[in-house]
């Protein structure tokens, strides 16, 4: 694939460094966003991966700011749009998750719609704009891509970064549906492992948060994937001529009270929470299809190895000392 040009919004992401990292190690040729140039702690991390001195080419782009990708995407074969803000303590939704998720996907898909090289634009998305419905998650119950979040719901119970996710979603499909856009989404559940870039992010907080002296776990359950996992997958999306709409990335769903244990099993000397958050009973476990990310070559880390490799990486990056 040498020689290739993509791009890659939202570079200095979790899940979107370790993809740029990929395509370099792949011999492509990347053309990166972030919403700061002058921030080291956005792009350090990116300018000392293997190849970037070569391949790596670091733009600034505005989600809200129309035509903002222009540039950036002009001459890219495959556009892959991970930018979007994942964050739990919201004042204001609409603009501090909503407006950057929808009107950013589509800013950067009406980009893509005005260059004619680009033959194929893979989104990341999320679990949260599949799983949030009105059926029921239970053992024998299998999540699969037909499933669709719930906007209404989502908006009733206030999750407003699943809102801001199935929202993103919904316009993407219309979007490239109206303007002939070859579009894929790629749908991971809580995404744990290493991290390359030097800030802490969501999801990798919530294992920090086991770690670190928290009295209780929550009482919760999700679905956990490696974050090498994901960005693979974003690439296979590119790369395999039949890789087509959604895929669920799931490598195992499991309660909190599992990923503790699991956590214990690995690491026997460090305090971890004892107890649940809440009296109530634990929300059940379901399963996710495998089926079609099967379809793309993709192997899973399995969770144990993503646990190990989140605590040594927080270890490593000083958010942790044991």
């Amino acid at each position: 694939m040498s020689g290739k040009v993509v791009c890659v919004t939202g570079a200095s992401g979790y899940i979107a460094s370790w993809l740029v990292k990929l395509l370099l190690d792949r011999g492509y040729t990347v053309k990166a966003t972030v919403r700061d140039l002058g921030d080291p702690k956005k792009t350090e991390h990116l300018r000392t991966l293997a190849g970037a001195s070569e391949r790596l080419q670091l733009f600034k782009a505005n989600l809200l700011e129309e035509g903002s990708f222009d540039a950036v995407v002009n001459g890219c074969e495959c556009v892959f749009h991970t930018a979007s803000p994942f964050y739990h303590d919201i004042k204001d939704p609409q603009v501090e998750l909503i407006d950057p998720a929808v009107k950013g996907t589509l800013n950067v898909l009406g980009s893509c719609a005005k260059i004619s090289s680009i033959k194929k634009v893979v989104v990341t998305s999320s679990m949260a704009a599949v799983s949030y419905n009105e059926r029921p998650r239970t053992p024998d119950v299998i999540v699969d891509e037909t499933w669709f979040s719930s906007a209404e719901i989502c908006e009733r119970t206030k999750l407003w970064y699943v809102l801001s996710k199935t929202l993103a979603e919904e316009s993407a499909w219309k979007f490239s549906k109206e303007n002939g856009i070859e579009l894929v989404t790629i749908n991971p559940a809580m995404v744990i492992g290493p991290l390359l870039q030097p800030t802490l992010n969501t999801s990798c907080a919530a294992i920090l948060n086991l770690i670190t002296g928290s009295s209780a776990y929550p009482n919760a359950t999700f679905g956990w994937v490696n974050v090498k996992d994901v960005a693979l997958a974003h690439i296979l999306a590119y790369e395999v001529p039949s890789a087509n709409g959604r895929y669920c990335l799931v490598e195992r769903v499991a309660h909190y009270s599992e990923i503790v244990k699991k956590i214990h099993e690995l690491y026997p000397s460090l305090e971890l929470p004892q107890k649940c958050a809440d009296d109530k009973p634990f929300v059940p476990t379901y399963q996710v299809s495998k089926e079609k990310t099967r379809s793309l070559g993709l192997d899973y880390t399995p969770l144990e190895t993503s646990l190990k490799e989140t605590i040594e990486s927080l270890k490593e990056k000083g958010f942790v000392t044991f």
